[in-house]
């Protein structure tokens, strides 16, 4: 069983931020936690599913809404985006935000904070990943135009099809987590594409799976992506 909840998160960029909170029942221990950064169409149900089963699994998750800041929600999510891409902006501040108000809970171990991220939050992931703040980084299909050094344990997830990573990013990555001597599970998925581990329904979904980052689910390597990652987090979360 889990329990689940809409949240404000104080920033240090002012205001608070509205979060979607999901945890398994208290036992009355403080657990593991993960901080989801969404993908760009924000907190949609297929996060909010991710987040139930990181939850059944023994993890806290707590999906921040950045895109929440100020009136026109269009240029939240570009102003978002260039962060994710340069590695500075207010989105930062607030995914920090995010850790520490997880870390302030109860049912939290302050010191067994991961960062998960899809898409644009695979970005993010990465960027966060350097700061020294979190146990262990889970990009799926992200990456940023910053340089981005990792200091904890990585496991990212590719597909094959998505052109977006037809320049050999992936194992890049895997190289440079090697030569740095991080603890790393870097995997690409030859038959699936952009956005696998999530269902887009309707017209935006049909015209993913035609775009050259092929998007779409692609439930076997979701399955095998889940079963990595949970394995990664027992073992450096």
């Amino acid at each position: 069983m889990t329990i689940e909840a809409q949240v404000g998160i104080g920033s240090v960029n002012g205001g608070r931020l509205p979060g979607f909170l999901v945890r398994p029942e208290d036992d009355g221990t403080p657990g593991p936690a993960l901080v989801m950064i969404y993908e760009l169409y924000g907190t949609t149900p297929e996060m909010r599913r991710i987040a139930r089963e990181l939850a059944r699994a023994g993890y806290t998750v707590l999906i921040p809404d950045l895109f929440a800041r100020g009136r026109v929600r269009s240029l939240c999510v570009a102003s978002t985006m260039t962060t994710m891409a340069t590695g500075r902006g207010a989105a930062l501040g607030d995914c920090e935000s995010a850790r520490r108000w997880l870390a302030e809970q109860p049912t939290v171990d302050a010191d067994r904070i991961g960062v998960i991220g899809f898409c644009m939050g695979g970005g993010f992931a990465l960027l966060l990943s350097q700061t020294g703040r979190y146990r262990v980084s889970v990009p799926f299909y992200g990456r940023t135009g910053a340089r981005v050094e990792p200091v904890c344990p990585v496991v990212a997830s590719f597909g094959g099809r998505d052109k977006e990573f037809a320049d050999g990013y992936p194992q890049r990555l895997a190289d440079e987590l090697a030569a740095r001597g991080v603890p790393h599970d870097v995997k690409v998925y030859p038959e699936a594409g952009h956005s696998f581990m999530t269902r887009t329904p309707g017209v935006t979904g049909a015209i993913a799976q035609r775009l050259p980052i092929r998007a779409g689910y692609h439930e076997p390597s979701a399955t095998d992506a889940t079963e990595r990652v949970l394995r990664f987090l027992a073992e450096h979360l």
